[in-house]
């Protein structure tokens, strides 16, 4: 995307310092163009709190001799610098653009505030951060879009958000800022902050590995820090010049029933003498209105057989009520939420392909993933994404541990076939399982510390200016 930002000059006395800005679109469109990326291929995606006794930051007034390393000469921090004397705790731009996202993000924060309690935070939210005291600036369910041509219609909503994040950051000037996941949003974020002279810490890392290596460049000119919560992802970015730590997976300590088995039945009145199936769609309306003519008519062919619970636990960004109106008439039960509860106390999951599978894994529930985008998305999918597998749980593993029935594939039929392989099959069950107690022990966090309490201290050592790695 082309750099977006408001041409605005000012100066303070004698000081000389000025703030650049540039126009926000080029003639050619590119913008927008640029705005087209995918998540679809495979989903990107405990606290432990450490005190220390922390000064407050301070703004420094002209003639003082230090730098902050990310400080550059001309810069509107360098600006606001010269014009301030007043110490102030720090203050952190956080932005998250999908459900997954705004949970580690919120992880993130609360290990901050133990940190920093005085710190103010602000960015692209959604209810975890928003809960964890983040002001919101843009709703992260606003950019909630997957898929190449899928999000053209969203196009221009996203861009405005995109607007206002940048106006925000450019009147707040953040000490540091936390982009999580969605590249296609934060990368080009990333360009406009770096420009501010705003040091950037990214949570997720993007999938350069599997396609569009080209981010890379970006990455090495606009990151201090790139926080990777798969194994095998630290190696190939430091490799590619990027500043990478692997500080496993925040799901790995955190994915656990809240209910036992006996009490979730009760709470939702399902028949404890029936297995559970988890229908689990996605979490964004449009992937989910993509599967569900699908895993409807997988329902219909298993519950043919046996008697079974379907429970689908909604997302927040979708809505329960969106998902009543598409499954009406099906012997799916859809409830608030639960998501690690239904799959939890599940027999098998039918399982879109991104972070929930993860989730699935970690549980050890068995699983059938599955994703569909259009068809012109998925042809230029097959030549641009080079990966041997869809699925995250297979990408980790390094193996086929679960089904992909990916476009084409992704039938009623072909899912009920799976699942019922699964329920029926003990060797293949077993022999998943296994894969799955694998995939687990790969996510687990490599050090003492959990990933939240890993990424905060890494953020902590560049508001302090350190530049030594966490061990």
């Amino acid at each position: 995307m082309n750099s977006i930002g408001l041409s605005s000059h000012f100066s303070n006395g004698t000081s000389g310092c000025t703030r650049r800005g540039r126009k926000h679109l080029g003639t050619d469109g590119s913008v927008l163009a640029a705005l087209l990326g995918s998540g679809a291929f495979a989903g990107d995606g405990g606290r432990l709190g450490t005190e220390s006794s922390v000064p407050a930051f301070s703004q420094r007034a002209a003639g003082t001799s230090g730098r902050h390393p990310w400080e550059t000469r001309g810069s509107a921090r360098d600006c606001k610098l010269k014009l301030s004397t007043v110490k102030r705790p720090p203050r952190i731009l956080v932005s998250a653009g999908e459900a997954s996202g705004d949970l580690y993000a919120s992880l993130v924060v609360e290990e901050l505030r133990r940190q920093y309690p005085g710190a103010e935070f602000f960015g692209s939210t959604g209810p975890h951060l928003r809960a964890a005291g983040v002001r919101t600036v843009v709703d992260a369910a606003s950019l909630a879009v997957v898929g190449l041509l899928e999000v053209v219609p969203d196009l221009v909503r996203v861009y405005l958000q995109y607007r206002k994040l940048l106006a925000s950051a450019r009147a707040s000037l953040p000490d540091i800022a936390i982009l999580t996941d969605s590249p296609d949003f934060h990368l080009r974020v990333a360009r406009r902050l770096a420009r501010l002279g705003v040091p950037m810490v990214y949570l997720v890392a993007p999938q350069a590995w599997a396609w569009r290596k080209r981010r890379l460049k970006t990455m090495r000119r606009t990151l201090k820090r790139l926080l990777c919560i798969f194994p095998f992802e630290e190696e190939f970015f430091r490799r590619a010049g990027v500043p990478a730590d692997y500080i496993g997976h925040p799901l790995a300590g955190l994915v656990r029933p809240s209910l036992g088995r006996d009490e979730f039945f009760r709470k939702h009145e399902l028949d404890p003498g029936r297995p559970i199936i988890a229908v689990l769609p996605g979490s964004r309306r449009g992937e989910a209105a993509r599967h569900l003519p699908a895993l409807v008519r997988a329902v219909q062919l298993l519950s043919r057989e046996r008697a079974m619970n379907f429970v689908l636990p909604a997302s927040a960004t979708a809505g329960a009520a969106f998902f009543r109106d598409r499954t009406r008439g099906s012997a799916i039960r859809v409830i608030e939420g639960e998501s690690w509860d239904t799959m939890a106390h599940a027999s098998v999951a039918l399982a879109a392909s991104g972070t929930v599978t993860v989730e699935a894994a970690l549980l050890g529930t068995p699983m059938v993933s599955f994703y569909r985008v259009t068809a012109i998305s998925w042809l230029l999918g097959k030549l641009l994404v080079r990966v041997p597998f869809y699925s995250m749980v297979n990408l980790i593993a390094g193996r086929a541990v679960v089904p992909e029935l990916m476009q084409s594939q992704m039938t009623g039929e072909r899912i009920a076939s799976e699942a019922r392989r699964l329920l029926g099959d003990q060797a293949a069950r077993g022999e998943m399982l296994a894969g799955l107690a694998e995939v687990r022990r790969k996510l687990e966090a490599r050090a003492a510390a959990t990933p939240a309490a890993r990424a905060a201290a890494i953020v902590g050592e560049i508001l302090q200016g350190e530049a030594a790695h966490v061990s």
